[in-house]
């Protein structure tokens, strides 16, 4: 089992920056990745940025250049620093590990979400 605790998220106007931070805790040698979906209201969860222990990352097409997923192993935190945001950036962020049993199953886990709300 892996628990993912979301903070960072809040109120803030278009141009501006926020950071998400996400601590795991459990089981999390099993995480191969970690990263981060987003909820808008009305709208599927959408994927963000994803990052994996190899260090390769995955963003969606709308917010390259402007999100930026990181790690810190030492603190088992991933982080996710937001610049530049955007209106249609407002959604429930969501924190996601992806973990690796050893007889190979594999296992999504969720953050509870962290509002981030940007206002034109």
């Amino acid at each position: 089992q892996v628990q993912l605790v979301e903070s960072g998220g809040g109120l803030v106007q278009a141009g501006g920056s926020l950071r998400l931070s996400c601590a795991a805790s459990g089981s999390i040698f099993r995480v191969n990745v970690m990263g981060w979906y987003r909820q808008a209201p009305g709208k599927q969860r959408e994927l963000v940025a994803t990052l994996a222990n190899s260090g390769i990352t995955n963003y969606a097409d709308s917010v390259k250049g402007r999100f930026t997923v990181s790690r810190d192993n030492a603190k088992n935190t991933v982080y996710l620093q937001m610049n530049s945001l955007k209106p249609e950036d407002t959604a429930v962020y969501y924190c996601y590990a992806l973990t690796h049993s050893a007889t190979g199953i594999m296992n999504n886990y969720w953050g509870r979400g962290t509002q981030v709300t940007v206002s034109s």
